[in-house]
């Protein structure tokens, strides 16, 4: 039986693809071991009336979502724990246009680094006033807003002591599909950057940069919460990275 991967083997792996060039973060990136089982492996199938896949697509209406969707703090009857913040950007397009009236969901782990998932067992608190979903509507500005608390990085056993950065997935749905986006926002200065192979896996720099928000001291509510900015774009050379490649 061989040894079982430790970081300095991964770290190893990541500097060896560190600065290759594509469209995309390779679909078998091998540092992040369930690429290789899961990534696909047929060509990709070519769709011959792109406005026929809108008709089969997911909907929602304004009446889904509520002005309280977006503060995942009050979803209970108690305060949840941990450091309180605000997340706020704009959701945009290749020409710097407003997506307006858009869906934006997201989801993340606790204060303490754990999902309220059946499946995510690991020895870390849940928090009974914090379930980690919410979602808005972007307005005629392409602004969105969130009021949240700031998740634990959490271990995910790629490897021997794997850990995540802390982060919140998000999800869009843009104006069309192929605007359709999930993708992950960072924080900025986590240490774990260097060692975790999802992030690594985009290869590009300036791409994994523009996945970190930033830390805006104006942003932040006196006695209440700090504020973070990320603006995503959905389309163009300057895109927000998907989790599946643009």
């Amino acid at each position: 039986m061989s040894e079982p991967l430790k970081q300095a083997d991964i770290d190893q792996e990541i500097a060896a693809r560190a600065g290759e060039q594509g469209d995309h973060p390779a679909r078998d990136y091998a540092p992040y071991r369930s690429t290789l089982l899961r990534h696909p492996v047929q060509p990709l199938v070519a769709i011959k009336d792109p406005e026929a896949a809108e008709l089969a697509g997911p909907v929602f209406g304004v009446s889904d979502v509520t002005p309280f969707d977006n503060d995942l703090t009050k979803q209970h009857l108690g305060e949840p724990l941990g450091e309180r913040i605000t997340v706020r950007g704009r959701v945009l397009d290749r020409q710097g246009r407003p997506v307006r009236g858009q869906l934006v969901e997201v989801w993340q782990a606790n204060s303490s680094g754990r999902y309220l998932h059946q499946r995510d067992d690991h020895p870390a608190p849940l928090d009974p006033n914090f379930s980690g979903v919410g979602r808005c509507l972007t307005d005629d500005d392409g602004n969105y807003l969130f009021t949240t608390i700031k998740p634990g990085p959490y271990p995910w056993r790629n490897h021997v002591n794997a850990w995540r950065p802390a982060h919140i997935h998000f999800s869009l749905f843009g104006t069309s599909f192929t605007q359709r986006l999930v993708t992950q926002m960072y924080f900025p200065g986590d240490p774990l950057f260097p060692y975790d192979p999802i992030m690594q896996s985009v290869t590009d720099e300036r791409a994994r940069q523009r996945l970190v928000a930033d830390y805006v001291h104006d942003l932040s509510e006196p006695e209440f919460s700090l504020g973070y900015r990320w603006d995503i774009v959905l389309d163009g050379p300057t895109a927000t990275w998907m989790e599946e490649g643009r």
